[in-house]
Protein backbone atom coordinates (compact mmCIF):
# COMPACT_ATOMS: atom_id res chain seq x y z
CA UNK A 1 0.00 0.00 0.00
CA UNK A 2 1.18 3.51 -0.85
CA UNK A 3 0.14 6.87 0.53
CA UNK A 4 0.75 10.32 -0.88
CA UNK A 5 0.25 13.07 1.69
CA UNK A 6 0.17 16.70 0.61
CA UNK A 7 0.70 19.78 2.73
CA UNK A 8 1.27 23.49 2.31
CA UNK A 9 -1.97 24.72 0.80
CA UNK A 10 -3.86 27.70 2.13
CA UNK A 11 -5.10 31.21 1.49
CA UNK A 12 -2.76 33.83 0.06
CA UNK A 13 -3.12 37.22 -1.58
CA UNK A 14 -2.37 37.73 -5.24
CA UNK A 15 1.35 38.11 -5.78
CA UNK A 16 2.17 35.93 -2.81
CA UNK A 17 3.88 32.56 -2.56
CA UNK A 18 3.14 29.09 -1.29
CA UNK A 19 5.15 25.89 -1.19
CA UNK A 20 3.39 22.57 -1.53
CA UNK A 21 4.94 19.30 -0.37
CA UNK A 22 3.95 15.73 -1.09
CA UNK A 23 5.46 12.79 0.74
CA UNK A 24 5.15 9.25 -0.60
CA UNK A 25 5.33 6.33 1.82
CA UNK A 26 4.57 2.62 1.95
CA UNK A 27 5.56 -0.21 -0.33
CA UNK A 28 7.88 1.70 -2.70
CA UNK A 29 10.72 0.22 -4.74
CA UNK A 30 11.09 3.00 -7.27
CA UNK A 31 9.34 6.21 -8.28
CA UNK A 32 9.34 7.37 -11.88
CA UNK A 33 7.55 10.64 -12.56
CA UNK A 34 6.11 12.81 -9.81
CA UNK A 35 3.87 15.74 -10.47
CA UNK A 36 1.22 18.20 -9.45
CA UNK A 37 -2.21 18.57 -10.98
CA UNK A 38 -5.00 20.97 -10.10
CA UNK A 39 -8.74 21.14 -10.45
CA UNK A 40 -10.74 24.32 -10.20
CA UNK A 41 -14.53 24.31 -9.68
CA UNK A 42 -16.38 23.23 -12.81
CA UNK A 43 -13.13 22.54 -14.65
CA UNK A 44 -11.23 19.43 -15.57
CA UNK A 45 -8.12 18.36 -13.70
CA UNK A 46 -5.03 19.69 -15.45
CA UNK A 47 -1.30 19.11 -15.24
CA UNK A 48 0.59 21.87 -13.46
CA UNK A 49 4.13 20.48 -13.34
CA UNK A 50 5.91 17.18 -13.77
CA UNK A 51 9.40 16.03 -12.79
CA UNK A 52 11.24 12.88 -13.77
CA UNK A 53 14.71 14.07 -12.87
CA UNK A 54 16.36 17.39 -12.09
CA UNK A 55 16.77 18.19 -15.76
CA UNK A 56 13.56 16.61 -16.98
CA UNK A 57 10.64 18.80 -16.00
CA UNK A 58 7.49 19.96 -17.70
CA UNK A 59 5.21 22.88 -16.85
CA UNK A 60 1.83 24.10 -17.95
CA UNK A 61 2.21 27.29 -19.98
CA UNK A 62 0.12 29.19 -17.44
CA UNK A 63 2.66 28.60 -14.63
CA UNK A 64 5.98 28.76 -16.47
CA UNK A 65 8.32 31.24 -14.86
CA UNK A 66 6.24 31.35 -11.66
CA UNK A 67 6.19 27.75 -10.36
CA UNK A 68 9.13 25.44 -9.74
CA UNK A 69 8.90 21.70 -9.16
CA UNK A 70 11.62 19.76 -7.37
CA UNK A 71 12.02 16.41 -5.63
CA UNK A 72 14.04 14.76 -2.91
CA UNK A 73 14.58 11.21 -4.12
CA UNK A 74 16.05 10.04 -0.82
CA UNK A 75 12.90 11.05 1.04
CA UNK A 76 10.34 10.43 -1.74
CA UNK A 77 9.10 14.01 -1.53
CA UNK A 78 8.06 16.32 -4.33
CA UNK A 79 7.72 20.07 -3.88
CA UNK A 80 5.96 22.82 -5.80
CA UNK A 81 7.17 26.36 -5.15
CA UNK A 82 4.50 28.75 -6.33
CA UNK A 83 5.41 32.43 -6.70
CA UNK A 84 3.52 35.41 -8.08
CA UNK A 85 0.25 33.65 -7.44
CA UNK A 86 -2.85 34.79 -9.30
CA UNK A 87 -6.55 34.34 -8.48
CA UNK A 88 -6.80 31.95 -11.44
CA UNK A 89 -4.38 29.62 -9.64
CA UNK A 90 -7.13 28.90 -7.12
CA UNK A 91 -7.85 25.17 -7.18
CA UNK A 92 -7.41 21.90 -5.34
CA UNK A 93 -3.87 20.71 -6.01
CA UNK A 94 -3.22 16.98 -6.26
CA UNK A 95 0.07 15.16 -6.03
CA UNK A 96 0.69 12.26 -8.42
CA UNK A 97 3.41 9.63 -8.58
CA UNK A 98 4.26 6.61 -10.72
CA UNK A 99 5.42 3.93 -8.29
CA UNK A 100 6.69 0.39 -8.61
CA UNK A 101 6.59 -1.98 -5.63
CA UNK A 102 9.50 -4.32 -6.46
CA UNK A 103 12.22 -4.83 -9.06
CA UNK A 104 10.75 -5.57 -12.48
CA UNK A 105 7.31 -4.45 -11.39
CA UNK A 106 5.25 -2.14 -13.51
CA UNK A 107 4.67 1.44 -12.42
CA UNK A 108 1.25 2.30 -11.01
CA UNK A 109 -0.45 5.67 -10.63
CA UNK A 110 -1.07 7.04 -7.14
CA UNK A 111 -2.80 10.26 -6.08
CA UNK A 112 -2.85 12.35 -2.96
CA UNK A 113 -6.05 13.54 -1.32
CA UNK A 114 -5.61 17.11 -2.55
CA UNK A 115 -4.84 20.41 -0.86
CA UNK A 116 -6.77 23.64 -1.39
CA UNK A 117 -4.97 26.71 -2.68
CA UNK A 118 -6.97 29.93 -2.68
CA UNK A 119 -5.57 33.16 -4.07
CA UNK A 120 -7.49 36.31 -3.24
CA UNK A 121 -7.43 39.38 -5.44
Amino acid sequence: QVQLVESGGGLVQAGGSLRLSCSASGSIFSINAMGWYRQAPRKQRELVALIISRDRTNYADSVKGRFTISRDNAKNIVYLQMNSLKPEDTAVYYCHAEISHYSGNAFYDYWGQGTQVTVSS
